[in-house]
């Protein structure tokens, strides 16, 4: 199933509204499979991350109420 990187943007929310945070790892993988490959990459660290347009759009719908965590590598509510 392909979806958008607008699409993948809101899942990431609902996960988050839903568990309280979400891991890179888990929303990597999630993404990967339910929206499509375009809308991963890997970085030039030689990571797997989101594309800019998904986490463009991310950060357009939570408008400041997600921070990352660093040391953690997950996304949590504020």
């Amino acid at each position: 199933m392909e979806g958008s990187a607008q699409e993948a943007a809101q899942w990431m929310i609902e996960e988050i509204k839903f568990k309280g945070s979400l891991r890179q790892e888990d929303a990597i993988t999630h993404v990967r499979t339910h929206f499509g490959e375009e809308h991963v990459f890997v970085n030039e660290q030689g990571n797997t991350s989101l594309s800019k347009d998904v986490k463009k759009a991310f950060r357009k719908l939570h408008g400041g109420k997600v921070a990352w965590d660093r040391d953690g590598f997950f996304w949590a509510w504020t």
